[in-house]
């Protein structure tokens, strides 16, 4: 309860702080990507009548962007609209803006990759990463796994800063086979190399995957907020692009992750129909999109 009136009471100074700066700014356009530092902002928008076009990344929509949807002039989308509650209208499926660098990768610039990042490149490569942060329940089922996922080839695991310590003294040192990173900075050429990639169903990271046309396994984050890391699985996994792991289970079967991946490595079709599936949700175009979007809503002002 305390909480609760600690937000409304921060809600409420982020309104009056916007509304002063809206005045002083004069923009001709407001854009927000949702969370609750979004709300004062687009409320500001609404009472100022200045045009408020929204995005929201994940499938399943944030309190913020459900609040201000209502009075949104344009609504831009990461995911098809059949997943949203928002008036069609004024809604258009844009995707998430990403770098140019995630493309789909040839094989021959596949095997530059694995040759850039110092793994054998006759062998398959699987990357594990569980995003900017590192995700503890996934490195632990590598690190309790990692002899039987050597077996299908190498292995490149992008632990996260916060447990990389420990596991840098509990793992194999770096080699041509085994390699272990805290975060990188190139990570399109990480992926690119990679055979199978392992990751959280974060939806920037889930885009990015679909333009590099990569065979992926997720295993989502089911205690983030609103579920939204099960609601993004489940919109590729329906499509049969991606491969959807329960950590739940891996916890009592921590080899279930090395068994899909064997089974996902020994079904050159089976990669292929998900990689093809998953790339058509790729949406190369979306920042320019975006950025049409929000120019519209400007025009749109400047004529009325």
């Amino acid at each position: 309860m305390a909480q609760n009136f600690a937000d409304i009471f921060k809600v409420a100074t982020g309104f009056v702080q916007s509304f002063l700066k809206l005045i002083f700014w004069r923009p001709d356009v407001v854009f927000t990507k949702g969370g609750y530092v979004c709300l004062p902002v687009g409320l500001a928008a609404r009472v100022l009548r200045i045009p408020l076009v929204i995005h929201d990344s994940d499938a399943h929509p944030g309190l913020t962007n459900r609040i201000l949807a209502r009075w949104a002039t344009a609504i831009a989308t990461g995911a098809p609209l059949e997943y949203y509650h928002y008036p069609k209208a004024k809604s258009q499926y844009v995707g998430i803006p990403i770098s140019s660098n995630f493309h789909p990768y040839t094989p021959e610039l596949q095997r530059a990759a694995k040759t850039e990042w110092g793994v054998d490149p006759s062998k398959p490569l699987t990357v594990v990463t569980g995003g900017g942060l590192g995700a503890s329940r996934i490195n632990n089922v590598v690190k309790e796994t990692l002899t039987d996922m050597q077996q299908l080839g190498s292995v490149v695991l992008v632990a996260g800063a916060g447990q990389y310590d420990e596991l840098r003294a509990a793992m194999p040192a770096n080699s041509d086979t085994f390699q272990l990173y805290p975060f990188v900075t190139n990570m399109h050429s990480l992926l690119g190399a990679a055979d199978v990639v392992v990751t959280r169903a974060g939806a920037t990271t889930i885009l990015e995957l679909a333009a590099l046309q990569k065979p992926t396994i997720l295993i989502p984050n089911g205690k983030l907020t609103g579920g939204h890391q099960l609601k993004n699985a489940a919109v590729y996994q329906a499509a049969d692009a991606v491969i959807v792991l329960d950590e739940n289970i891996l916890d009592d079967d921590m080899t279930l992750l090395s068994k899909t991946i064997a089974a996902l490595l020994a079904d050159d079709t089976k990669r292929e129909e998900m990689a093809r599936a998953f790339h058509a949700f790729s949406k190369p175009d979306a920042a320019k999109n975006m950025a049409d979007m929000i120019l519209k809503a400007v025009r749109s002002r400047r004529s009325s």
